[in-house]
């Protein structure tokens, strides 16, 4: 497992939270902010691509989906959300080699307490971007380990609203840590594969490519351009429940995120997938997904 350092540039960033522009040492919410409450928030990643944000919409489509499942009131429009992006990676300069982490709480209490009656003032929103490569090393692998924690299935909580409420994914990455792995695959409650504690996962066999159904795992936006991209590409392509065993026995492995991008997979609990190497779909799927990057995206307006 290799962890990357922070970019020495992120020490000076400017944080966009609540309407302000902040430097990174003031940029707090309150102690009665609901995502510090109860994890009540959604958010979502972004990457930022030479003057381009790539899949913009997709993922505004998602936060504003997933802050409606879970009634927040008052909800910022898609262009007020657009604007406070656009500002803040401005006022850091940034155009290129970008992460945004995008949060809406469902904003701050007026006392302690679970019920959002206590939230009378509105959303919080939260633009953190930072000067961010892909967490893995593309052109190599990662490992992975199976994780005894299961993925929440639709009757817990839906995996379609991308929540703050991590813990799950959180006691699935300390299992890896652990392990001394990257991350972990996690299986729903019936055993079949969902996802790692942080990204889609596809498998090759037998040159056609798979993924699990989106009923316990993030219909993640990657993992829906992949699968775009693969059915371009002529190749077969299926969305179904998939075993532990067929992952042990694939020829390639991957996971997909936008934090990750597309990461080979060469080993799961100690097996080796296919030669040990990155396969010749996998690097074939990460080209024309670095073409999209290029050709894709909403330019930024500075």
């Amino acid at each position: 497992m290799t962890i990357k350092l922070p970019d020495p540039r992120n020490e000076t960033i400017l944080i966009y939270v609540g309407g302000q522009l902040l430097p990174r040492e003031q940029a707090k919410v309150s102690v009665f902010d609901s995502s510090v409450q109860g994890g009540d928030a959604v958010w979502e990643g972004l990457r930022v691509y030479n003057g381009k944000i790539f899949a913009l919409d997709d993922h505004l489509n998602r936060m504003l989906d997933s802050a409606k499942a879970l009634a927040f009131a008052q909800i910022p429009d898609r262009d007020a959300i657009k604007l406070a992006i656009f500002d803040t990676l401005n006022a850091n300069n940034m155009r290129d080699g970008v992460h945004i982490r995008l949060t809406l709480t469902r904003g701050p209490k007026v006392t302690s307490g679970m019920s959002p009656h206590f939230n009378q003032s509105g959303p919080t929103l939260i633009v953190l971007a930072e000067w961010k490569a892909p967490v893995y090393d593309n052109s190599g692998g990662i490992r992975l380990i199976t994780a005894s924690i299961r993925r929440n299935p639709p009757m817990c909580i839906d995996s379609k609203i991308h929540h703050n409420n991590l813990i799950n994914n959180i006691m699935a990455k300390i299992e890896a840590n652990v392990a001394g792995v990257d991350d972990a695959l996690m299986l729903d409650i019936f055993g079949y594969v969902s996802e790692t504690n942080a990204t889609n996962v596809f498998l090759v066999k037998r040159g056609q490519l798979l993924t699990p159904h989106a009923d316990s795992c993030l219909p993640g936006i990657t993992r829906a351009k992949v699968l775009d991209i693969g059915r371009e590409a002529g190749l077969p392509v299926s969305e179904r429940n998939i075993s532990i065993s067929e992952v042990y026995t694939a020829d390639e492995l991957f996971t997909t995120g936008t934090m990750g991008e597309l990461s080979p997979v060469l080993e799961v609990d100690g097996r080796t997938i296919g030669d040990g190497e990155p396969g010749p779909i996998t690097r074939r799927l990460q080209a024309l997904y670095a073409q999209r990057t290029i050709l894709e995206g909403e330019p930024l307006p500075f």
